[in-house]
């Protein structure tokens, strides 16, 4: 199965030019869903992780899976004000202004080796300050996993410049 031909592609969405890459089709696709959760797994075999943590929304669907299988704890980095308790945060610039993520103050412990998972990387502004946050909660981020890379926006390359291992299952060229 070719991972690639279940995500759909929205041509101009959500601004004109862009080709939106929507991995729900991938999600409601028994067989890709699990395959692709299966191969976020594999580059982990044989580390020891501690626990997965998803970027909102779509890293929540695949973190917890592979959390799941690899019976570890779930960290949620969601955007600032979405979190109950008492939090941290780390801010990233957009295009067009500055964002926020954010995750509990007692969901990293010192020493926890994590894998940090999200459905895409672009320009990496999102994962670079998740990748923030969880270190200065007191984590390691052993592996950055992405189902889809697009490499013309240089995400993972800033990743890798962080001294991240990085890992996608599929590219596409362009936005």
């Amino acid at each position: 199965m070719d991972l690639k031909s279940v995500i759909r592609t929205i041509p101009d969405y959500p601004k004109p030019g862009i080709m939106f890459r929507d991995i729900t089709t991938l999600l409601t696709d028994a067989r890709g869903f699990r395959r692709a959760v299966d191969e976020l797994v594999q580059p982990l075999a044989g580390q020891k992780i501690d626990k997965v943590a998803g970027i909102e929304a779509r890293g929540f669907i695949l973190g917890g899976a592979i959390a799941h299988q690899l019976s570890v704890g779930f960290v949620p980095i969601r955007k600032k004000g979405k979190l109950p308790y008492k939090t941290m945060s780390e801010s990233y610039e957009l295009e067009y202004g500055i964002d926020e993520v954010e995750i509990h103050v007692d969901a990293v412990e010192k020493g926890d080796r994590i894998l940090l998972v999200d459905d895409l990387i672009a320009t990496g502004g999102t994962a670079g300050a998740a990748i923030k946050l969880l270190e200065r909660a007191g984590g390691e981020v052993m592996l950055c996993s992405f189902v889809v890379d697009l490499p013309d926006l240089g995400g993972a390359d800033k990743l890798r410049a962080l001294g991240k291992k990085v890992t996608a299952l599929v590219e596409f060229e362009g936005e």
